[in-house]
């Protein structure tokens, strides 16, 4: 069992790698060969465009809207509040992902808590609603992707309930442990038994479009070549094959 699991890990980890060098159109494009429609994180931006590529496990975070009489300051005193210590929970690799029913009025972290995830070695945080302390984000080195921007203290809108569980961000179902890419164009969620399917297909995928794009580039025309026929994906085949280099030297 033991050594099983330890095979599946090492297969996991090789299909991670191959899903870094995919974009995330082109996995959601694979996703979507394989029946899901609904798995790009819409409206959702990297606060830093020069930090935005990431490949990590989902660590999940539910929020509630927030009540007066219970959100008060005093509640960050909590030594238990479920934002806090949801944060020191989440382990290296992994990306917190925020469920803020997409309210963006407050903010559901700041840099502070950014900087903490950046130590404990998230690959990234996610929120379907805003944070605050942009600027400083911007530039803590991690990947963060959010709505909007708002100075607006979270507790004033958001009760932070439980981690670890399914959760919608922005309107897409994020289960612990799905694997989560992001890019310049954003998020796109791979459920985890789906990433050994995706990720080599992406990447062959990756590879034929930018032939296709160069084909197009040099004037040739979409009947043909997007998508390609057969004669296209030949030349393509052909032009991409590694070279024999099996012949012995003379000695």
């Amino acid at each position: 069992m033991e050594a099983g699991q330890r095979f599946m890990d090492q297969i996991e980890r090789k299909s991670l790698d191959l899903l870094a060098k995919a974009s995330t159109a082109t996995i959601q494009s694979q996703l979507f060969k394989l029946g899901l429609r609904n798995t790009f994180l819409y409206g959702l931006r990297p606060v830093n465009p020069l930090t935005s590529s990431f490949v990590g496990e989902a660590f999940t975070l539910r929020y509630i809207p927030a009540r007066e009489d219970i959100d008060t300051i005093e509640a960050f005193t909590d030594l238990n509040h479920p934002q806090r210590f949801a944060i020191e929970q989440v382990q290296s690799g992994q990306v917190l992902v925020m469920d803020c029913r997409q309210e963006g009025r407050a903010a559901s972290g700041g840099e502070i808590l950014m900087t903490r995830l950046k130590v404990r070695g998230a690959a990234a945080v996610i929120t379907d609603g805003s944070i605050r302390d942009s600027h400083g984000i911007a530039g803590c080195g991690i990947p963060v992707f959010s709505s909007s921007v708002s100075a607006t203290i979270n507790l004033a809108l958001h009760h932070a309930v439980d981690f670890q569980v399914p959760i919608a961000c922005a309107g897409v179902p994020v289960y612990p442990g799905d694997i989560l890419v992001g890019d310049l164009d954003g998020v796109v969620v791979v459920p985890r038994h789906l990433v050994n399917l995706v990720a080599a297909p992406a990447v062959e995928q990756e590879r034929l479009e930018d032939f296709i794009l160069e084909r197009i580039a040099q004037g040739a025309p979409l009947p043909g070549t997007y998508p390609p026929n057969q004669k296209t994906l030949a030349e393509f085949h052909r032009l991409s094959a590694p070279s024999d280099s099996s012949d012995s030297q003379a000695t």
